[in-house]
C-alpha cells in the first residue's frame, strides 16, 4: 500500500509540474501577443491563481520584464495564505509592491527578528502599495486567497546579491517554516519572532 501511495504522490507531482509548465507557456504566448505593448489580462491573473494553488510554495509569478538583465524587474505574484515568504532584505535595491487584489500584511523587522511595524496592504486597508528601502528586513503574509500584487525592483537581477535571508528564519518547505508562518500571522510590533 505504501508503494502505491508513493507512486500516486509522484504522479500528482508530475501532473502539477506539467500543468504549471503548460500555464507558463500559455502566459508567455499571450504576453507577446502585441508587438506594440505587453498586455496582462484578468484571465492571466486567474491562471496565475491556479498555478499558485498547485504550487508547493503557494505562489506563482508572471514576469513582465524580458530578462534578468533588464534594468527594471517587474512581475505579478499571486500568493496564497499558506505561502511562507522567508524574512529577508535586499542590499542593492528597494522593493515596490502594489496590491491589485486581496490583502497582505507587511512586517518590518530588525536583524534579531523583532517586529518593528505591521501594516495591512490591499482590500480593507488604507494602503494599496508600499516601498521598502534597501537593507530593510521584511516579510509578507497573504491574508486572503487569490491575493495578487505587482512587484517592481531595480535590475539587473543578480542571484548573488538579490536577497539575504534572516539567519534565524528557517528555509521554505520545512516544518520550522510552517511554525514560523503561524507565529508571523499574529505577531505585533515589539514581539520577537525567533524562539
Amino acid at each position: 500500500m505504501k508503494d502505491c501511495s508513493a507512486r500516486l504522490n509522484v504522479l500528482r507531482f508530475r501532473l502539477n509540474a506539467m500543468t504549471l509548465l503548460h500555464a507558463a507557456c500559455a502566459n508567455i504566448r499571450r504576453h507577446a501577443a502585441s508587438k506594440y505593448m505587453k498586455k496582462i489580462s484578468v484571465t492571466q491573473l486567474e491562471e496565475l491563481a491556479q498555478q499558485a494553488a498547485l504550487s508547493p510554495r503557494g505562489r506563482a509569478h508572471l514576469n513582465v520584464h524580458d530578462s534578468t538583465d533588464d534594468l527594471v524587474q517587474r512581475f505579478f505574484v499571486e500568493i496564497e495564505p499558506c505561502s511562507y515568504v522567508r524574512p529577508h532584505r535586499h542590499h542593492t535595491q528597494a522593493e515596490l509592491l502594489t496590491v491589485l487584489r486581496g490583502c497582505i500584511d507587511l512586517l518590518i523587522l530588525d536583524a534579531a527578528g523583532t517586529v518593528l511595524e505591521r501594516h495591512a496592504v490591499g482590500a480593507g486597508s488604507d494602503l494599496i502599495a508600499y516601498e521598502t528601502p534597501r537593507n530593510t528586513w521584511h516579510t509578507l503574509i497573504s491574508r486572503s486567497p487569490g491575493t495578487v500584487f505587482l512587484e517592481v525592483k531595480q535590475g539587473p537581477y543578480n542571484p548573488m546579491t538579490a536577497v539575504e535571508f534572516a539567519p534565524w528564519a528557517p528555509a521554505e518547505g520545512t516544518p520550522a517554516a510552517a511554525a514560523l508562518l503561524e507565529r508571523l500571522r499574529t505577531a505585533e510590533a515589539g514581539q520577537s519572532i525567533p524562539k
